[in-house]
């Protein structure tokens, strides 16, 4: 009933987590008199294109007008930046799974945190705040606003995780089917697709690899103790996702490079074997071109042996040919 009233006010999720990995839902109406206790935090998931959003961003937020510039900003990039009073404004991306979507048309999430509140805003659904969701309703989600920066920056890394892991399974079976079947001919529009799929995802995760860096580092004093190491921890992970993606693009390389040259093989040997050919009947072409001229004094014309003689004379030329190209190492 909630989420219907909120989704009228552009409001996707709007919970009060109760410091114990659960969370309790609650109603637009009620943000204004709402009142937090000290283990409380308050998780507001707005969506950005509607315009109560905006509206209530820059009247009833109490963000400051260059925060909300930032976050109602139409194109970005992932970024951290630290704000007075110990906030901070984070902007992440992930893998676009939605349903008809390119998985490197990037979803973005843009988030505000502070000691006691977060703000998110998306343009499109994420499967990262759906799993969230399920999370908190188990009692098994993030307990402070700290750890729900941490938590949807890690659902988003695990998505980024299994896609990196089907395009590798890809490029694997092609290497596989190279290896079994020499005449098997990759098909180059889908190797390709995976080879700007791989490019696209390294351009756009690569600086949100450096994010993570930078959040190892800040020491904010509504963090918990330990988020540094999560924050490390995800950092490393996306570089290995980041040189499983350069990888996934020069082995993608090496299998049409390998097709190249076993095409460029195969069609050496197809000429080369159209030129033995034409070696041997060239000779035979112009004997019997010769002797078939209408002309008078053709030696042994009036012979009954002649044509066996010729016949003859063509085979001979022919092994003269073959003995030839053997001495010369062509066959």
């Amino acid at each position: 009933m909630f989420e219907e009233e909120n989704a009228q006010w552009g409001l996707v999720h709007a919970l009060v987590l109760d410091g114990k990995g659960g969370a309790r839902s609650i109603a637009r109406t009620e943000l204004d008199d709402l009142q937090l206790q000290a283990h409380e935090s308050l998780w507001l998931h707005w969506d950005r294109s509607h315009p109560q959003t905006q509206t209530w961003l820059r009247k009833t937020s109490g963000l400051s007008e260059f925060s909300c510039d930032l976050l109602l900003e139409e194109n970005t990039r992932p970024r951290l930046l630290q704000l007075s009073d110990s906030e901070l404004l984070l902007f992440l991306r992930g893998v676009n799974l939605n349903p008809g979507a390119e998985p490197e048309d990037m979803v973005s999430v843009r988030i505000f945190g502070s000691a006691q509140r977060v703000i998110s805003l998306r343009l499109r659904p994420l499967r990262a705040t759906e799993e969230l969701l399920a999370q908190l309703a188990e009692g098994k989600g993030p307990k402070t606003a700290s750890e729900l920066i941490l938590y949807m920056a890690q659902y988003l890394t695990n998505k980024v995780q299994d896609l990196v892991s089907c395009l590798s399974e890809v490029v694997d079976e092609e290497e596989e089917k190279l290896d079994a079947d020499e005449r098997y001919t990759p098909e180059h529009g889908e190797v390709l697709q995976i080879r700007r799929r791989a490019a696209a995802l390294k351009r756009f995760l690569a600086p949100q690899r450096d994010i993570f860096g930078q959040l190892t580092r800040i020491k904010l004093p509504w963090f918990v103790e330990d988020d540094g190491d999560y924050w490390n921890e995800l950092n490393n992970s996306l570089t290995r996702y980041l040189e499983e993606l350069e990888l996934t693009r020069e082995r993608v390389g090496l299998v049409l490079e390998a097709e190249d040259r076993r095409l460029s093989v195969r069609m050496n040997r197809t000429m080369y074997r159209f030129g033995i050919i034409t070696g041997v009947f060239l000779p035979m072409s112009f004997l019997t071109g010769l002797l078939g001229i209408n002309v008078g004094g053709i030696p042994l014309s009036g012979n009954p042996y002649g044509f066996l003689v010729a016949c003859l004379l063509m085979v001979s030329v022919a092994l003269g040919q073959w003995w030839l190209f053997r001495r010369l190492r062509w066959v």
